[in-house]
């Protein structure tokens, strides 16, 4: 089943994230992730509010979980570590 990856940051360091963005798009399309939302208009209704919310559909969960194990997202990861405060979830869709 399709998995989304569902992300809420507050970025910190806005040079050191932008390497990070650089890096992390390649590595999630390779492992089959796609963006369906990044950025954008959003509404905060509970919890604490991340200005920065990304969304990206993969195959499934374990794709998106090998996605961020990987070498090319850990390294992009590096550079996001110390540039922003961030939740990072996979969710199994119904579909």
């Amino acid at each position: 089943m399709p998995a989304l990856w569902i992300a809420h940051v507050t970025v910190t360091d806005a040079d050191a994230y932008g390497k990070y963005a650089e890096l992390a798009g390649p590595a999630i399309a390779k492992h089959g992730g796609t963006f369906i939302a990044r950025g954008g208009r959003f509404v905060q209704l509970e919890g604490k509010e991340r200005p920065r919310n990304v969304v990206a559909k993969f195959p499934s969960v374990d794709a998106a979980v090998d996605c961020y194990h990987s070498p090319e997202y850990q390294e992009a990861l590096n550079h996001a570590r110390g540039a922003s405060e961030r939740e990072l979830m996979v969710v199994e869709t119904t579909d």
